[in-house]
């Protein structure tokens, strides 16, 4: 970087919250489709080359400091596989930072192309899933299958910003490990401790977000 910026989540959220990608009113959430009272959008960082290289940074900081534990929490991987679209952006970042082959899980058709994998893979291989906000998991579930059923294996996924919204468990479910940078909790604390929202604001999304928890621990309890 041309001007070092410490490895700091906080420093993240804070540039999240400074380039617009935080708005607070009323919003419908991802595959949830429920009303929200915050909203994130991590593909801001794109404008700002030095957040985007910090959260490059900062995932593998976290992946390192996973595999380095006496019980390592992440599996060795050899491939990096972003969701589209967010998380192919910072799987890109992460690639470049990193030097770990990349390729494209196309859950979907697009213009010509099938749906299917770009880039190249032997058949066995681990592919870490990167994404830059999850909600429910849906599309890091959908990717993780397309990856499966082409002779993939997933192990871990990594993700941003974590709205904990139950999405932990239900990858969990699914034999997936999840680890984030960011979650929804530490960010909204941070926002109310720098006086950025109104205390009301806060009590509002902190209301929201307990509520969404104690639904997933119900829901998981319901199994």
């Amino acid at each position: 970087m041309a001007k070092e910026q410490s490895l700091d989540n906080l420093w993240l959220a804070q540039t999240l919250f400074d380039l617009g990608g935080v708005q607070f009113g009323n919003f419908t959430v991802s595959e949830s489709a429920v009303s929200s009272p915050v909203f994130v959008n991590p593909k801001v960082l794109i404008s700002n080359p030095t957040a985007l290289r910090v959260a490059s940074k900062l995932m593998q900081q976290e992946i390192k400091l996973a595999q380095s534990l006496r019980r390592p929490r992440v599996h060795p991987f050899s491939l990096v596989a972003g969701v589209p679209a967010g998380g192919l952006l910072l799987a890109t970042a992460y690639s470049l930072e990193t030097n770990t082959s990349l390729i494209y899980a196309r859950t979907r058709p697009e213009g010509t192309g099938k749906r299917g994998i770009e880039g190249r893979f032997i058949e066995g291989d681990t592919a870490l899933i990167i994404d830059d906000l999850i909600t429910r998991g849906s599309s890091v579930l959908e990717t993780a299958s397309l990856l499966e059923e082409n002779g993939l294996k997933v192990k871990d996924v990594i993700v941003l910003v974590d709205r904990e919204h139950g999405a932990n468990e239900r990858l969990r479910r699914h034999g997936y490990n999840l680890i984030s940078i960011l979650k929804l909790d530490v960010m909204l604390n941070h926002y109310m401790s720098k006086g950025l929202i109104p205390e009301e604001t806060y009590r509002t999304c902190a209301e929201y977000l307990r509520a969404k928890q104690g639904e997933n621990h119900t829901g998981t309890l319901g199994l």
